[in-house]
């Protein structure tokens, strides 16, 4: 079973083209359905997760903001494996 990612973002953010890369790095070790929404498409996004981007949900609950590291995403990861 894969996990699922929601990544909130938007276009010129350097956190989250670091975010991205850490995502892109998990998912050769992981299996990942991932999906990216740009916050801006939106006005209800822009208001919810305007002034927090970059915004990480794993399976469903938000789980990283601002920055995650390879480590930390794999934990969540082995964490929601094991509920």
């Amino acid at each position: 079973m894969k996990n699922e990612l929601i990544l909130y973002t938007r276009k010129d953010c350097c956190l989250c083209e670091e975010m991205k890369i850490t995502i892109r790095q998990v998912a050769e070790r992981f299996p990942l359905a991932i999906r990216e929404l740009d916050v801006d498409i939106s006005q209800d996004l822009q208001q919810q997760y305007g002034n927090e981007v970059p915004v990480l949900f794993v399976n469903g609950r938000k789980a990283f903001k601002y920055r995650v590291t390879a480590k930390a995403l794999e934990s969540r990861l082995k964490k929601d494996a094991l509920v």
